[in-house]
């Protein structure tokens, strides 16, 4: 009896000890998975590391063309058509987080056809002619000290190698890019306010108040038409929110995670637009602004904080432009290998590895060194809001049900897309037409490589 009963204890500890050992190894794969796994802060990190970069630094200029001394309404009513965008991205993700949102959200809502591959290639061009125009914006601050900031030649060499930077940074892992966003971001968004407060403060408190008043501000030229098109050209400073749809499979807890990390992006980008573009507005004119257009906070910062303050800028806008390439790098790759995976998009030959940043950066630098900031900016706000509308309709028609949507929201989100892209393609078709001509051509290509690639797919599925 008493060795029995010493068996039995003998056999009780060797099993409460490997109960022990199993619960400490899953213990430990948890912590280890949590911590491979992007936090909120990385995440929002990422998002505004995306969104706080070109947008802010090139586009002030352009929206100033269009929307006159408007501007800061202009950078407002941009994020408001973005926030009832980011509905349709939110329910969706939510209920189905991936490593590619916005191409699943396509699938799910048109099938695996030439609809959904169509329009998540134009998501992922518009987001490669994003990371072209951060690179361009990366050459051309750099070089507004030594007053070369319009050549020809150095500005694309510059977007290259801030291109190449970028992906090299990707290339270390998942928790670089997290780090590096996270540092980033922080040095970004103290920054960009440093120089929005001091602007503000140079031109007296009471600039803000130009917030809600039209006294000394110069209307658009094309009037109310104008504005909306210069709205749209603000969009482009805000979309890079859709990228945090494509961390889902990377976000710890993204069924939570992924809304409020958008949310909290689009509203810290808002309050920064604001405040920079009230002084910006309040340093220059508006016919210096366009002026300087590629580089206009550089240029407003002069008159405010002299030498030093044209230095902060460039220091600033250097860290916003290589650490939004970074971000943006990692989340549209994402973006691809699910279009791979999907057969909507080819691989290169060999082993996979990393074929999705090469390709996504190949893409970027061939887009950065033979279009201009203004070019790239058009191309990418037309494919973007097309294929934006194109996601509403999608959840609208097959997917409000699945993701419990609310209807009004989606359609208010494809009235405002509409209302503000009619009157920028109306306004390029005047000014730029042969923009309008690469678009199209773009678009066709996408479309036509598609039906292709659909039937070939098919082909095959039916040949086995």
């Amino acid at each position: 009896m008493e060795r029995h009963d010493t068996h039995d204890d003998t056999h009780d500890d060797t099993h409460e000890h490997r109960t022990m050992q199993q619960e400490q190894t899953h213990g430990t794969d948890r912590e280890q998975d949590r911590d491979q796994k992007l936090s909120l802060t990385g995440s929002v990190a990422l998002g505004t590391g995306v969104m706080i970069g070109a947008g802010i630094f090139a586009l002030v200029g352009q929206v100033a063309e269009l929307a006159g001394g408007w501007v800061p309404w202009a950078f407002l009513a941009g994020a408001v058509v973005v926030a009832f965008s980011s509905y349709s991205y939110i329910r969706y993700s939510t209920a189905n987080p991936s490593s590619g949102g916005i191409a699943m959200l396509l699938k799910a809502a048109y099938g695996p056809g030439v609809v959904a591959g169509s329009f998540a290639l134009f998501m992922y061009v518009s987001m490669i002619l994003a990371q072209s125009l951060l690179g361009r914006t990366f050459g051309t601050y750099l070089l507004r000290p030594f007053g070369m900031q319009n050549s020809a030649v150095w500005v694309p060499v510059l977007a290259v190698v801030a291109i190449v930077a970028a992906a090299l940074v990707n290339l270390v892992g998942n928790r670089w890019v997290e780090r590096s966003a996270t540092v980033t971001a922080a040095l970004k968004i103290a920054g960009i306010g440093i120089l929005a407060v001091g602007g503000i403060l140079a031109a007296g408190v009471d600039s803000l108040g130009r917030l809600v008043t039209v006294a000394d501000r110069t209307p658009p030229e094309a009037g109310w038409p104008g504005f909306l098109a210069g709205v749209t050209l603000c969009i482009l400073a805000y979309k890079g929110f859709t990228t945090i749809t494509n961390q889902g499979a990377d976000l710890a807890r993204p069924e939570r995670n992924i809304g409020r990390s958008i949310m909290i992006s689009i509203a810290l980008c808002t309050v920064l637009y604001l405040l920079i573009t009230v002084a910006v507005t309040g340093s220059l004119s508006v016919p210096e602004i366009v002026a300087a257009r590629d580089y206009a906070l550089a240029e407003a910062a002069e008159p405010m904080f002299g030498v030093w303050g044209v230095r902060l800028t460039v220091a600033i806008a250097v860290v916003a432009t290589l650490s939004g390439l970074v971000a943006s790098l990692f989340a549209v790759s994402k973006l691809y290998d699910m279009l791979r995976d999907m057969g909507q998009a080819p691989g290169l030959p060999g082993k996979e590895g990393h074929q999705s940043l090469y390709i996504t950066a190949g893409l970027a630098i061939v887009m950065a060194a033979f279009f201009d900031l203004s070019q790239i900016a058009a191309l990418g706000a037309i494919l973007y809001l097309a294929m934006d509308i194109a996601i509403h309709l999608g959840i609208l028609r097959h997917l409000k049900d699945d993701v419990q949507a609310r209807p009004w929201i989606p359609w208010v989100a494809i009235a405002l897309d509409v209302a503000v892209l009619v009157p920028f393609v109306l306004l390029k078709a005047q000014a730029d037409p042969f923009t309008l001509v690469v678009t199209a051509v773009v678009a066709a290509v996408i479309v036509a490589a598609q039906w292709v690639t659909v039937r070939r797919r098919s082909g095959a599925s039916e040949g086995r």
